[in-house]
């Protein structure tokens, strides 16, 4: 059964409306840098506590980028993120009686677990007794669009936050083409240059609340632009997640009780108005998404009548 998200209408409407002037142009940090301009808005009273995690590891180069860019913006960045690559684990968690955790730096935590297990262990250990303001997860390397966000640790990690009631965004670099190593990561700045605005937007609309409503986070995939991947997104899009599993397994049966498995991409059509349309046309796709796997009303109206009558 395939997991779907669906939000009350308000929710899109706040999501539209926090996008609206949103452009994927540089986003200005506080201090200004080779790769950054400096910025014009007022410095915030308190800077915002961000728990920095991702799914490719604590040392990759998506997440050193969102710490540089963040940091640089003004906010209190704490990277607590798995010591390995952890792609593709989804939304796992708690699964071994002991983990291993390293700290070698001042700000940086390394747990050697999931995605989940080191946001789990950031709220726990490294923020214990008062949350952060968000956990931003990424940027991914490569997309998290369609059925890829489903299985994403990336998106697991936000929604581990999702779960303890911490706002989070999930960020991933790339198309649904096979990405170019060197273009994906030249991506990485715009993509971090649009966070911030994002959520320097969603700070000035919270006032002193949170940062988005209760139980939403948003997953935000950023295209590569141009040959090199520093070109600018030509605009941002609320989505939703497109229906459609790209990745098809294919078993052989290698005779001796194993099968061999070969998996091969297939993706289908884009949905109109979904994340994979909005990547294709070289747009930034922000999608709302939630921690549970309730669908909506029209469903549950669906399934009580599918039931009804029939007795244990």
């Amino acid at each position: 059964m395939r997991r779907k998200r669906v939000l009350p209408p308000t929710v899109l409407v706040l999501c539209t409306a926090a996008l609206a002037g949103t452009a994927p142009a540089v986003a200005s940090p506080l201090t200004a840098t080779a790769d950054a301009p400096a910025r014009t808005t007022a410095t915030p009273a308190a800077p915002l506590r961000i728990l920095l995690t991702n799914d490719d590891g604590y040392n990759a180069p998506g997440i050193r980028k969102a710490f540089e860019r963040l940091t640089a913006a003004g906010y209190d960045v704490t990277i607590v993120a798995p010591l390995t690559n952890q792609s593709g684990t989804g939304t796992k968690m708690m699964s071994a009686p002991t983990i291993a955790v390293k700290h070698p730096e001042p700000k940086v935590w390394a747990v050697d677990g999931t995605p989940g297990d080191s946001v789990l262990f950031g709220l726990s250990e490294v923020f214990e007794g008062r949350a952060p303001d968000l956990v931003v997860s990424g940027t991914n390397f490569g997309p998290n669009v369609a059925g890829l966000a489903t299985h994403s640790g990336t998106v697991g990690g936000a929604v581990a936050a999702l779960e303890s009631g911490v706002p989070a965004i999930a960020l991933s670099t790339g198309g649904m083409a096979v990405p170019d190593p060197a273009a994906t990561v030249n991506a990485m700045g715009p993509t971090m240059d649009f966070a911030v605005k994002l959520i320097d937007r969603l700070r000035t609309r919270a006032k002193s609340g949170p940062l988005l409503p209760k139980g939403v986070g948003l997953n935000v995939n950023h295209p590569v632009v141009g040959a090199d991947g520093k070109g600018t997104a030509a605009g941002v899009a609320a989505t939703f997640q497109d229906p459609q599993a790209p990745l098809q397994p294919d078993f052989t049966d290698s005779g001796d009780g194993t099968w061999k498995v070969d998996v091969q991409f297939r993706p289908q059509p884009a949905a109109k108005g979904g994340d994979v349309e909005a990547v294709g046309a070289n747009k930034i796709a922000v999608s709302p998404m939630n921690a549970d796997w309730n669908t909506g009303p029209a469903d549950f109206a669906v399934t009580a009548a599918l039931i009804a009558g029939v007795r244990p």
